[in-house]
């Protein structure tokens, strides 16, 4: 399976897509805060490629308001407590947020909040894996691999209309 990568513009600024066969497997923000080893992006590849392709209609269509949810391929690898909070994630539905003390409960183990902490910012595939839909207990923006002002700008993506009207008031 050939490993990878292009790269493309967002409102959210240069995106770097990873794929491995027919899999998106990454996507990452500049100045990302976990990047990957180098041998993770394998060959550049050109946005020609059918899974970068579709990842990147895919993408430019939900930060238009367009999509809701993402139907290419995919795979997110890590150890099995990662998978086990990736796979949470992907349960988390648009325009909602938990926080991470919840999902830790969920997981068996309030205790484990910084685990899980630790696991949503290796997330290799933000934005697709919502990881922007984990907030503090409080509902503050915490961490975000990406940075805040994208996690915000995420959040404000997906905020309900009637949420939104309300702050006209």
């Amino acid at each position: 399976m050939s490993t990878r990568h292009t790269t493309i513009d967002s409102p959210l600024g240069r995106l770097t897509l990873t794929a491995q066969g027919e899999l998106l497997t990454g996507i990452f923000f500049e100045g990302h805060w976990h990047m990957p080893p180098p041998e993770f992006f394998g060959e550049l590849a050109g946005i020609e490629d059918p899974v970068f392709r579709q990842a990147a209609l895919e993408l430019s269509e939900y930060l238009d308001g367009q999509r809701t949810a993402f139907d290419v391929r995919y795979k997110a690898s890590g150890n099995p407590f990662q998978e086990k909070v990736w796979s949470r994630l992907e349960s988390i539905p648009y325009g909602e947020t938990v926080s991470y003390g919840e999902l830790a409960k969920e997981l068996g183990d309030r205790n484990l909040s910084q685990a899980v902490g630790s696991a949503v910012g290796r997330n290799p595939l933000s934005i697709v894996i919502p990881c922007h839909r984990v907030v503090g207990h409080d509902g503050r923006l915490t961490g975000y691999a990406g940075g805040l002002k994208n996690k915000r700008f995420l959040l404000e993506l997906e905020e309900p209309a009637a949420a939104k009207e309300s702050k006209l008031f």
